[in-house]
């Protein structure tokens, strides 16, 4: 593959990198990309998965729950679709942990879609606090909220904005943000050659840096003071990283570099990343946004107390309706009426002629020891991989919305019926046979 490379890149790469190191850079690109993947916090602990990998794995320096792995189509397997874990490029770990996001804090990943570091980050805060994850363009967000359903994230606000458009609304307001700004994707090289290759030129790099330099424009006023903010690239041009952050940094006498560091793909098992922390140490007040209250028709809150002392040992709280639809929204969260919101918390289901239904969301966020009925098959049970594809399959036990389970973790509803499981899995997210 070295001799597709642009010429341009090969001659900026040469002034960047010791001519010690140019051989070993570039012999890179004849070898296949590395692939990762990071266990979800929200389903699963290390040692437990490191008991259940189906995979020869190796651990990533920089990411304490991520893992180098040499399998091609890891997200072919039912943990994958349990959400289990999320297929993520090993180098591309490294720049939520900068953050050290906790529970309970305002969490902003402004830039987020397909989802690997906002989930990423939601998995160290346990359901607590609350984290905003934008994308600006709409058919991306939309896998975004796919990824967060599938890996059972409660306290997100999935929004679909330009930054410029909530910098206003949430000026002030967030603890920890990250901006993986949209970029050159020299890094990408050998993961998604044809695109990466056919996109890259000098004059893109170029617009890539003035793009960024306005999106952490705006991220900044977001940023309470104090807060930190981390910037990444997976490109490794210096206009977009190390100039970026100079150019920052004047612009912004207010923040200050904590660090910085560069992942290149001769050094470490990775495609390569760029990644800078930064702290607000002045700038004004925090914002104050108002809470939405909860609001439930009465009508609508016993269908789902029925369904939820049937199915669930747990309680959802915060109880919000919108267009027939219940939610169970975040603790504390602010009004968001006014923004293009694609989901708030959890979407617990729907009543239908006065019957709760329940939504493959709310399946996807529970655990095993947090419902009543379960229909629990083994990896090697022939009746897991035809409820995948959305058959249904015989199954002994009570009547009823059952949770159904891969070897302990949830992949969706069924509903029991004279020992008959019907598929309560929507379509579009069955496994294609």
């Amino acid at each position: 593959m070295t001799d597709k490379l642009p010429e341009k890149f090969i001659e900026r790469m040469k002034t960047q990198l010791p001519e010690s190191e140019w051989s070993a850079f570039f012999a890179v690109y004849d070898n296949p990309p590395k692939k990762g993947l990071r266990v979800n916090l929200l389903k699963c602990q290390k040692d437990e998965f490191l008991q259940k990998s189906p995979y020869k794995i190796k651990e990533v320096a920089w990411e304490e729950n991520g893992f180098l792995v040499e399998e091609e189509k890891i997200g072919a397997h039912p943990y994958h679709f349990a959400g289990v874990y999320y297929s993520q490029e090993p180098s591309a770990m490294c720049a939520a942990p900068l953050l050290d996001v906790q529970a309970g804090e305002r969490v902003l990943d402004l830039c987020s879609a397909p989802g690997g570091k906002g989930t990423q980050l939601a998995g160290k805060m346990d359901g607590k606090g609350i984290i905003v994850l934008n994308e600006p363009v709409l058919n991306r967000a939309k896998i975004l909220l796919q990824n967060v359903e599938r890996l059972g994230v409660k306290n997100a606000v999935v929004i679909s904005a330009l930054p410029e458009k909530i910098s206003a609304f949430f000026k002030g307001y967030f603890d920890k943000i990250l901006i993986d700004a949209p970029c050159s994707g020299e890094g990408m090289f050998r993961k998604n050659a044809d695109e990466a290759l056919k996109e890259w030129s000098e004059e893109n790099v170029a617009l890539c840096a003035q793009r960024q330099q306005k999106i952490l424009d705006e991220g900044v006023k977001m940023l309470r003071v104090g807060g930190r903010l981390v910037y990444s690239t997976c490109t490794f041009a210096s206009e977009e990283d190390e100039g970026q952050v100079t150019e920052f940094l004047q612009n912004h006498p207010e923040m200050r570099l904590i660090r910085q560091e560069k992942l290149y793909p001769h050094k470490v098992d990775g495609e390569g990343h760029f990644a800078a922390l930064f702290e607000k140490t002045a700038g004004g007040e925090e914002c104050y946004l108002r809470e939405i209250k909860p609001r439930v028709t009465p009508l609508s809150e016993k269908a789902y107390r029925a369904f939820e002392k049937d199915v669930l040992k747990i309680k959802m709280n915060n109880l919000y309706e919108k267009d027939g639809v219940l939610y169970a929204l975040p603790d504390k969260v602010f009004d968001f009426t006014s923004l293009n919101i694609l989901r708030v918390g959890v979407r617990l289901g729907e009543v239908r002629n006065g019957r709760f239904e329940p939504s493959h969301a709310l399946a996807m966020c529970l655990v095993k020891e947090q419902i009543k009925r379960v229909a629990d098959f083994s990896l090697d049970d022939s009746r897991l991989e035809k409820f995948l594809r959305g058959e249904s399959v015989e199954d002994d036990g009570e009547n009823g919305w059952t949770a159904v389970l891969a070897d302990g973790f949830t992949i969706g509803w069924g509903k029991r019926v004279n020992g008959v499981l019907k598929n309560h899995i929507p379509k579009a997210l069955r496994k294609m046979s």
